[in-house]
């Protein structure tokens, strides 16, 4: 068995180098890095490269190396958040050796007493801060990557608006360097200039009556902006249950609405996906605004309807049919995208899509049901039941 070509070597602030790093990038003929990295490290005879703008352009260049001994530098622990995982994607891990060093988050929780395993480590480094609106609660000890040194002012603003204004917020600069340096405040009190370089903290407190929104699925209604036209919390519960959302997961969600499914699908579980079909512009933009606010950014809408606009998607772990079921042939469509062990979930409230998943249930079986929810209003002085629409859901698991 060959030895890989490339290594991969993980720098601290302070120029020290993993364990076996130091023999590893002797032996290298080019090394990579950040100009800072190339600074603080030996190389030897190396040839030495800053990374290339765009960065993307690094991966062509490396592909072009093959053969070679090359090295990167990366700070820290380059499998957490770096560089790792995009090499590992464009080469393969049979072809990449790496030496970690000690986490930006692992010395970020040694300073500030923190168990790491009671901290949820998260990264807004080129992504939006809006990512930590789902992460929110009382008590919840946050490690972030950020990307500049605006980034705790913003992360400021947006505690402030959820509701948590008395966070502790902790930034700490150049960890493990000569210039190590710690900031704090709370965010409602943000007004700190802090260097580019550093890694936020924060100890999260919610003010008196703020909202808490779980990540299990059933949000309220008010949580989302609509036009009427949604599904509504009760049934969304049932429905995510069905959907099954697990960690990595893809949703296609066809007649995406306000994004209440799909939005509750990407809350769900860690590095979901979601594909949501709607050809209203209106509901598109309420569903991207919704996303934004209930802190998945990433849900992805298209202005299309099914089957066409399923082209090109990425293959589903679970498929919903909000709308369009009585297109012909819209069933036998999402069953041949879906894997084995991949779900469908349709909701129907009308009698001619509940014809539909009639249909589908007498000649491929699956799970039926009818969800009646009823609710407590006022009748005159005194209460009664008012029912809503019911639904009738259809479920199949393809095996």
């Amino acid at each position: 068995m060959t030895s890989p070509w490339l290594t991969l070597i993980g720098i601290g602030e302070d120029g020290v180098l993993a364990p076996g790093g130091q023999d590893a990038l002797m032996r290298a003929e080019i090394v990579y890095g950040g100009s800072r990295h190339l600074d603080l490290a030996s190389v030897g005879s190396a040839e030495k490269r800053t990374w290339p703008s765009p960065f993307a352009s690094v991966f062509e260049d490396l592909s072009q190396l093959q053969g070679k001994r090359i090295a990167v530098l990366a700070t820290g622990d380059p499998m957490w958040f770096g560089i790792g995982s995009s090499l590992v994607r464009c080469f393969g891990a049979d072809q990449l050796r790496v030496f970690p060093s000690l986490s930006a988050f692992q010395l970020a929780a040694s300073r500030l007493g923190w168990p790491v395993q009671d901290c949820e480590c998260l990264s807004v480094h080129g992504r939006p801060v809006d990512l930590l609106r789902s992460a929110l609660y009382p008590g919840a000890r946050l490690l972030v990557l950020t990307s500049s040194a605006d980034t705790p002012r913003e992360v400021a603003d947006l505690l402030a608006d959820e509701g948590y204004g008395q966070t502790r917020m902790t930034v700490l600069e150049h960890l493990g360097g000569e210039k190590e340096r710690k900031v704090a405040s709370t965010a409602e009190d943000w007004s700190c200039e802090v260097a580019a370089f550093h890694t936020l903290a924060l100890d999260v407190v919610a003010e008196p009556g703020t909202h808490i929104r779980p990540r299990t699925p059933g949000l309220s209604d008010e949580a989302f902006h609509h036009d009427g036209k949604m599904t509504k919390q009760d049934v969304r519960a049932v429905t995510l249950a069905e959907l099954k959302p697990h960690p990595g997961a893809v949703l296609w969600d066809i007649g995406a609405g306000c994004g209440s499914v799909a939005i509750e699908w990407l809350r769900a579980a860690n590095r979901t996906q979601a594909f949501g079909l709607e050809p209203l512009a209106e509901r598109r933009q309420m569903a991207m605004d919704n996303a934004v606010a209930l802190g998945v950014p990433h849900l992805k809408l298209i202005d299309a309807t099914a089957p066409e606009g399923l082209q090109g998607l990425p293959e589903p772990d679970a498929v919903f049919i909000g709308g369009g079921l009585t297109v012909p042939g819209i069933i036998d469509v999402v069953l041949k995208a879906l894997p084995h062990g991949g779900r469908l979930v349709a909701n129907a409230v009308t009698l001619e899509s509940e014809a539909v998943l009639l249909a589908a249930y007498r000649t491929l079986g699956g799970n039926l049901k009818k969800i009646s929810i009823h609710r407590a209003s006022a009748v005159g002085g005194l209460t009664g039941w008012r029912p809503l629409m019911p639904v009738t859901q259809w479920s199949l698991t393809r095996s």
